[in-house]
Order: C-alpha cells, then structure tokens, then sequence
C-alpha cells in the first residue's frame, strides 16, 4: 500500500472514530486502548487486535498488538507531518 492511501485510510478511521463520539484526531484503535487500560471494557480492543492480528511484534519481551501500538502512534504523533512531530518522533515514519 502507497503512503497516500494509509493516510487516507487513517482518515477515514479518524473520521469514524468522531462520528462515533471520539476525539476528532484519535482512531478507532487508539481510542480501542484507552479504555481497555482505563478498565472501561476490552472488547473493543480485542475485535480490533483480532482483525488486525498479523500487526503484533515483541515489545521488552511482552507482544504488543495494533491498539497499543496505534495508541503509541498517536503519542508519538507519527500521524502528523514530519515537521509537526515532537522532536523525538521526526527520525521516524
């Protein structure tokens, strides 16, 4: 998939993700992991890790699966254009 059409992907999850009463700049995946970690209900989190179950990888030894790392995605700002990114996050894509 080109570089466009996940941004155009990540908006469109964006977008639902408003409609549906979140923050306007949150996906649905991110959104996903607050409140599992919050304790507010997993389930959303686990239908979204179970679609995306080929996006795991090994994270200090435990498996981070595609909420949390959607979640750390969006911490990072790596959704944001480069120069927008905090400065930790610019040398990554």
């Amino acid at each position: 998939m080109t570089a466009y059409g996940k941004h155009l992907l990540v908006a469109a999850d964006q977008f639902v993700n408003a409609v549906c009463g979140g923050w306007p700049d949150e996906t649905l995946s991110s959104r996903a992991w607050r409140r599992h970690v919050a304790g507010r209900g997993s389930w959303p989190c686990r239908l979204i890790d179970g679609l995306f179950f080929w996006d795991a990888e090994t994270r200090g030894g435990r498996i981070a699966r595609h909420c949390q790392l959607s979640y750390e995605s969006e911490r990072q700002g790596r959704q944001q254009p480069p120069e927008l990114r905090p400065a930790t996050a610019r040398h990554r894509s």
